[in-house]
């Protein structure tokens, strides 16, 4: 671990936290090279009815337009989530150093949960995984959203039937 682990991902859940306020799945990403942040990206797949905008793609393409290179080399990615396949792969393509995350994704996590993408011996660059990092505030972020999007509104009462078995200010068909 590194010492500035802590501090990104705390950032990260800042942002993830935003991206929930906005409706969109809470996951939060920063890049950084020492501590400096060099991209940041929430979630925004909703808003921008874009497939593509995961908070760590947002993030890997906001560090590379400050730097002027897509060579992330030296760079840490650390997100709120264990990055996807496209993340994932994003990562191995931008030639992070290091991916950190918070919250293992049993279901698409591509770091090491449901694969591990990034020690592929195929690929010419493997980013270091760190996993875990303030994995209970990550996981705690996307449960309080899931749980809140599964929460359905009482059933409006239905107004008591009249004497002819019919919603009340209906007109019976003459």
């Amino acid at each position: 671990m590194s010492e500035h682990d802590e501090p990104m991902m705390r950032h990260a859940l800042r942002l993830a936290a935003e991206a929930a306020a906005l409706g969109e799945v809470p996951v939060g990403a920063v890049v950084h090279r020492d501590g400096e942040i060099l991209g940041r990206g929430a979630n925004r797949r909703e808003a921008r009815a874009d497939p593509t905008a995961h908070a760590e793609v947002l993030a890997l393409r906001a560090a590379a337009a400050r730097l002027g290179t897509w060579h992330l080399e030296g760079c840490d990615l650390v997100a709120t989530l264990e990055p996807c396949p496209m993340c994932a792969g994003a990562a191995i393509n931008a030639r992070v150093a290091r991916v950190v995350y918070a919250a293992a994704d049993p279901n698409a996590g591509c770091c090491g949960s449901l694969m591990d993408l990034c020690a592929h011996t195929r690929f010419n660059h493997h980013p270091r995984v760190t996993g875990g990092v303030l994995a209970e505030e990550g996981a705690a972020l996307l449960l309080a959203f899931f749980r809140s999007r599964r929460k359905k509104p009482p059933a409006a009462a239905a107004p008591p039937a009249g004497p002819d078995g019919r919603a009340p200010n209906r007109q019976a068909p003459g």
